[in-house]
C-alpha cells in the first residue's frame, strides 16, 4: 500500500486539502487500517519536491490545498500498469506449519483445527459484511470483501489437503 499513489489517485480528481486526502487515502485502504495524518504531509512535501503535486491556494478555513501535476499524473498511470506480484495470504501461517512439521510436533491437528475455526469464523464475518456491503451500495468494499473471502476458500481447502494428506 502506498500512501504516494493513494494522494496522487485523489487529487487526480480534484484540489484537495490535507485532511481530505487523509479521509480519501482510508477509504482506499478498505477494510485494513488507517493512515497517520503525519504520514499525508510528509508524502505531500516529497510529492511537491519531486514535481507531482503543487499547492493551490487555501481554502476558506486557511488550509492548503494541493494540486495535481502532469508528472504527478504520469507517475501514478505508470504505478497502476505495474502488476502487483501474488504473495500467499497465509506465509505466516504456512511457515508455522513448517516448523511444526520439522520438529514433529505432536499438537499439528489441533493446530489446524485452531486456524480452521479462526478461518471459518473470520470468513462468517466477513460474509455477513458482504451483505451489509451490498445492500447499501458500496461496491468497492463488497469486491475487496468477496476477494478476501476467496483467499479465505483457498485457504481451509489447502488446510483441507494437509489433514487428508494420510488418509
Amino acid at each position: 500500500m502506498s500512501v504516494k499513489y493513494g494522494i496522487l489517485t485523489i487529487l487526480y480528481n480534484g484540489i484537495n486539502h490535507g485532511y481530505d486526502l487523509k479521509v480519501g487515502v482510508d477509504s482506499l485502504i478498505g477494510l485494513k487500517g488507517k493512515i497517520n495524518p503525519g504520514q499525508i504531509y510528509t508524502t505531500l512535501d516529497r510529492l511537491a519536491r519531486d514535481g507531482m503535486v503543487t499547492s493551490a491556494g487555501t481554502d476558506d478555513q486557511e488550509r492548503k490545498r494541493y494540486a495535481i501535476e502532469v508528472k504527478g499524473i504520469e507517475s501514478l498511470e505508470k504505478w497502476l500498469l505495474d502488476p502487483v506480484p501474488y504473495h500467499s495470504v497465509k506465509e505466516d501461517f504456512f511457515f508455522k506449519w513448517n516448523c511444526a512439521r520439522k520438529i514433529h510436533f505432536k499438537e499439528e491437528k489441533k493446530m489446524l483445527d485452531q486456524q480452521k475455526a479462526l478461518i471459518i469464523k473470520e470468513t462468517m464475518e466477513l460474509s455477513r459484511l458482504k451483505t451489509e456491503l451490498l445492500v447499501n451500495g458500496d461496491e468497492d468494499r463488497y469486491l475487496l470483501v468477496t476477494g478476501t473471502l476467496l483467499h479465505l476458500e483457498a485457504d481451509l481447502s489447502w488446510i483441507s489437503r494437509v489433514e487428508n494428506r494420510h488418509q
